[in-house]
């Protein structure tokens, strides 16, 4: 068993019911904690409604690569459209940190590349894991952060 992280992201439709199956979906059954649900502004320029974004803690025996497919399903039982870079999601879902892995492939790179610099994935993180993300890192990442509540006070 190891421990995993995934974030979720959603800022289109209901993004609470989107956020709930998105875990329930990456979950498979592991057991797993879930962080506060934070309101966060979109990154990569593109105009869009503000997400709500999470971040779910598993531990498994799932690979690497079944956890990126298990997102991947996710995303297409919500029917994610990557019609636009960057654009409006109804379900985003990242690999962020796998236990004892570690990977460049362009495929799966974890750690994920960019999740040192995202306010909307570090703080989530620091709260599940204080022990990979101090509060100076997560300080110091990019985007307004409003912690919105638990996903089921959102429902």
């Amino acid at each position: 068993m190891r421990r995993a992280y995934l974030s979720l992201g959603s800022n289109v439709g209901d993004r609470a019911a989107h956020l709930a199956e998105g875990v329930r979906l990456v979950a498979e059954g592991d057991a797993h904690r879930v962080s506060t649900v934070y309101e966060t502004e979109p990154v990569g320029g593109v105009v869009q409604e503000d997400f709500w974004n999470l971040v779910v803690e598993l531990t498994t025996d799932a690979t690497p690569d079944e956890l990126l497919a298990r997102a991947q399903r996710a995303e297409s039982a919500r029917r994610r459209v990557r019609t636009v870079p960057n654009g409006p999601r109804t379900l985003d879902v990242d690999v962020l940190w796998v236990e004892g892995f570690a990977s460049d492939d362009p495929v799966l790179t974890v750690p994920h590349p960019r999740m040192w610099q995202r306010a909307f994935v570090l703080w989530p993180l620091h709260e599940l894991a204080p022990d990979l993300v101090s509060e100076a890192e997560r300080d110091a990442g990019v985007g307004r952060v409003v912690a919105l509540g638990t996903l089921e006070s959102l429902r």
